[in-house]
């Protein structure tokens, strides 16, 4: 997808050498093939182009970038595991990238007040096991996790499967460094649950995609590690059985209930089919599927899990159902979830929403939208799945079987408005946990409230007046 923009000012090779001695030799990456992994993403759906890709060490290396990038109106694009999904994290425009990779310290564990400081570049993977490591749980759970890093997570605000529970990124981080556009460290980094000194400032970063400044470490929260954690595979007839489901789970299970995703039965097939060692959990094809889980402090998740499937079954909600036996088994009934993305790949082209409704109103979105892509482009194939308990749906939709991918990617916008025109309509957003980046840019202004539009751009050209911080992006 190409993005137009005015192209970024010539880096001359004086100042390439001013940045290359903030960062040292080795970290000043000029050659092309190596800055290559910088300007790609996994989708392929962009392609940017960079000068000069930066990999500070430490706060005060970002902090000297920034400056001496705002006395010469150098734009900047912060990067972090390059796993974003809307362009956010691309240089498109030949601006330089500033990679938090080497920023891989966990600064300080604190159990008594289950708090963990971590550096923007420690990969989110690392963070849940050292919190593992002292037997406490950091619940931020994605797809990426083995390369996405905190600093992405909290720009993105991601979400992934555990935010029916634990919330969004957003809520897991009590506080923020930030370096500033003209090279200021903001410290509010803090380990207080309670703070009532003045405007929460860290949250004007999370979820800014580093339009305003650059995250350089967060205090994140965590909790209690689960000891008992059960997990249930279902089969079931439509998206309203698993709403109904969901209302008895919540009802039995109330917090314990930390995972509830629906799968449509093409989404869990092109996992089966094209995915890596992915098998289906239950004897029977369903049409609909959910993978419910439930976690808890004491030593007893399954009886209410046992619970939850008995009455769903005694009032003919679910057909079927499996509960994992043992870890290995649990985590072959996440393979078909895990697999999702990837396994729609082999099927050719995928135009990917990222999107929220209310939790009541997924089976009429999922039954409006089915009926107006296939009525916008007949036989396109929709792959709807995502997490139910809190109303986020990955709506992707495949092409035709035997449809040429280039011309059926050509009409992304043109689906993009369909789906979006009925998610609007039920009260829904256009983008769940994937930020905006490029992808939604201009849809944006059409689809928020146009006094939080002038607010998000005077916000935008105070902490930012030369425009150099992610330029392009969001706004």
């Amino acid at each position: 997808m190409t993005i137009s923009r005015t192209p970024a000012a010539p880096l001359l090779p004086e100042l390439i050498g001013k940045f290359r001695k903030i960062v040292g030799e080795r970290h000043a990456i000029t050659d092309v093939a190596d800055i290559e992994a910088y300007v790609t993403e996994e989708r392929n759906l962009f392609h940017g182009r960079s000068p000069l890709v930066l990999r500070p060490g430490s706060t005060a290396e970002v902090a000297a970038i920034c400056k001496l990038a705002s006395e010469h109106k150098i734009a900047l694009v912060p990067q972090g595991g390059n796993t974003g999904l809307v362009g956010g994290q691309t240089p498109h425009n030949g601006e330089v990238v500033v990679s938090l990779r080497r920023l891989d310290k966990i600064r300080e564990i604190d159990t008594a007040s289950n708090t963990m400081t971590c550096e923007a570049g420690v990969v989110l993977q690392i963070a849940q096991q050292k919190a593992a490591d002292v037997d406490r749980l950091f619940p931020l759970s994605l797809g990426a996790e083995g390369s996405c890093t905190i600093g992405g997570n909290l720009s993105t605000n991601a979400g992934g499967t555990a935010a029916l529970a634990y919330g969004v990124a957003r809520e897991m981080a009590l506080g923020l460094e930030v370096v500033l556009a003209d090279g200021r460290v903001l410290n509010v980094l803090s380990k207080l649950k309670k703070d009532n000194t003045g405007y929460n400032l860290h949250n004007l970063f999370i979820g800014a995609e580093g339009t305003l400044g650059i995250i350089t470490a967060a205090t994140l929260k965590l909790f209690p590690k689960p000891r008992s954690i059960e997990t249930a595979f279902v089969g079931l007839k439509s998206p309203d059985a698993a709403l109904k489901l969901l209302a008895i789970a919540q009802s039995e299970a109330a917090n314990a209930l930390t995972s509830f995703e629906l799968l449509s039965e093409m989404a869990v097939d092109f996992s089966i089919r094209h995915g890596i060692d992915v098998r289906d959990p239950l004897a029977q094809k369903h049409d609909w599927y959910v993978l419910m889980e439930l976690s808890s402090p004491g030593d007893d998740a399954r009886t209410p899990l046992e619970t939850i499937l008995g009455r769903a079954m005694e009032d003919e909600i679910v057909d079927d159902a499996v509960i994992a036996a043992n870890l290995t088994q649990r985590a072959g009934f996440w393979r078909p979830r895990d697999e999702m993305s990837s396994a729609q790949k082999p099927a050719g082209g995928s135009i990917k929403h990222d999107i929220s409704v209310p939790v009541a109103t997924v089976p009429t979105f999922i039954a409006e939208a089915n009926e107006a892509v296939v009525k916008l482009i007949p036989g396109a194939r929709p792959v709807p799945f995502g997490h139910l308990g809190d109303g986020n749906l990955h709506y992707n939709v495949s092409q035709p079987i035997g449809a040429n991918t280039a011309d059926y990617l050509a009409r992304w916008h043109e689906m993009n408005a369909v789906v979006f025109e009925i998610v609007l309509r039920v009260g829904g957003a256009i983008s769940a946990e994937h930020g905006i980046g490029v992808l939604k840019r201009d849809k944006l202004p059409d689809v928020k409230d146009k006094t939080a539009i002038e607010l998000m751009r005077q916000l935008k050209a105070m902490l930012d007046p030369l425009g150099i911080m992610n330029p392009g992006k969001v706004l």
